[in-house]
């Protein structure tokens, strides 16, 4: 009896200490889409299952800038969220700025140097410490085919760029659109990265979007990228201007076009429409980047907290955020794949496979790159200067010999 009401007792001061450490967590986002708030309540349930609260900040918009806005806002009147979904070298920006909390005793426990490419962990360190946890990875350099009307016009899904003008025309006389394509800006910046990444080679692609070096903006290889770029134009059909990417995506699900360049966010909509991969659909590497890998990657950002309580709770989510379970749960719902290395690929689907695999691989070899259309390699102002010229450039009669000159002087003016 003494034995049982000793255990009870310590029980009790057990569960009056979680309770007592309990904090909530203020959590901004932009996920509101239905896969992704499933995808986000998966982090909450977890966080809760560990006595915390989770209040939720969601943001409707895609692409985050209303959620910026409202940060913006929440931070400069001293109340910020306890995290923050942004990516890229905001982190950056806000940690300068001195918002930002050290999670370094969170990271240095769970290994987090070890769990990361060094290039994605640089991004989530501010003076070496860890600030910001990322959340899954978006590859951003597909191609996804329709191979029905590939065989409709005879011809293979092209492995380089030369190919894919090349099978424009058979595409075209079987009366399928060769590439489907949205002429939104952020469209067009993904579609010339992927060219310039290809063609250029990935230490060409960092001199010019990563540290900006001026020679190679105006370079000959630039130019014939340029050339390439204006050439897919004759690939893509009258009514492109303002279509979104899902539309696209669409065109190519029901053959009406054969192929498209995008992020592999595009999987969820042929996943949607009960299609197989390898099957149905090819996922690719984009022309000539077999070997090569742009990375679109979703993060938390930890703001600086007053409450020892709400610090608890706002370190266990960035812990549960890198663990296993959290990481596969989120990205199977996400489309994505795990930011985490070494996970278990049994759940996933061979596009899934396909992009973790060659994740791993090109961290080693320096072919992992950030994304500049997407915010991961540069300035907001020296994406908004690329962005522009580029699709002012395929919207135009431009020459290829002007452009360059045109993108080193807006990225000299934009930093």
């Amino acid at each position: 009896m003494i034995k049982t009401k000793a255990a009870i007792a310590g029980l009790a001061l057990a569960v009056s200490a979680v309770v007592a450490n309990a904090g909530e967590v203020e959590v901004l986002h932009y996920w509101t889409s239905g896969g992704e708030a499933k995808s986000v309540a998966v982090l909450k349930d977890l966080l809760t299952e560990e006595g915390h609260s989770w209040k939720d900040f969601a943001v409707a918009g895609g692409a985050g800038e209303a959620a910026m806005t409202v940060l913006k806002s929440r931070a400069v009147s001293g109340n910020p969220p306890a995290a923050a979904q942004m990516k890229g070298l905001d982190i950056q920006e806000w940690a300068d700025l001195g918002f930002l909390a050290d999670l370094d005793g969170v990271a240095t426990k769970a290994g987090w140097d070890e769990l990361l490419p060094k290039v994605v962990s640089d991004i989530m360190k501010f003076e070496g410490k860890y600030v910001a946890v990322p959340v899954n990875v978006h590859r951003v350099n597909w191609l996804w085919a329709n191979p029905a009307a590939f065989a409709k016009a005879g011809v293979k899904i092209p492995t380089t760029w030369d190919e894919m003008i090349a099978v424009g025309p058979k595409l075209k006389a079987a009366g399928i659109i060769p590439l489907a394509h949205g002429g939104q800006a952020w469209q067009d910046a993904t579609l010339f990265e992927a060219i310039a990444l290809g063609m250029g080679g990935s230490e060409f692609y960092n001199k010019a979007f990563v540290t900006h070096d001026d020679a190679t903006l105006r370079s000959a290889k630039m130019v014939e990228i340029f050339k390439t770029f204006k050439a897919t134009r004759d690939l893509i059909d009258a009514d492109s201007p303002g279509r979104d990417w899902n539309i696209a995506t669409s065109m190519v699900i029901n053959g009406t076009a054969a192929m498209q360049i995008m992020g592999d966010w595009a999987k969820g909509e042929f996943t949607a429409a009960g299609k197989v991969p390898g099957t149905d659909f090819i996922c690719a590497p984009a022309p000539q980047t077999e070997h090569q890998y742009t990375f679109n990657i979703d993060s938390f950002a930890m703001f600086g907290l007053e409450s020892k309580d709400s610090k608890v709770a706002q370190d266990s989510l960035a812990r549960l955020i890198m663990e296993p379970k959290f990481q596969e749960a989120f990205n199977l719902n996400k489309g994505s794949i795990p930011v985490r290395q070494g996970m278990n690929e049994t759940p996933f689907d061979s596009c899934a496979k396909a992009s973790m695999a060659s994740f791993s691989s090109t961290a080693k070899t320096g072919d992992l790159v950030p994304s500049f259309a997407h915010g991961m390699a540069t300035t907001s102002s020296a994406l908004g200067a690329i962005s522009d010229v580029i699709t002012n450039f395929y919207n135009s009669d431009q020459s290829a010999d002007e452009v360059v000159v045109k993108l080193a002087n807006a990225v000299k003016a934009s930093m």
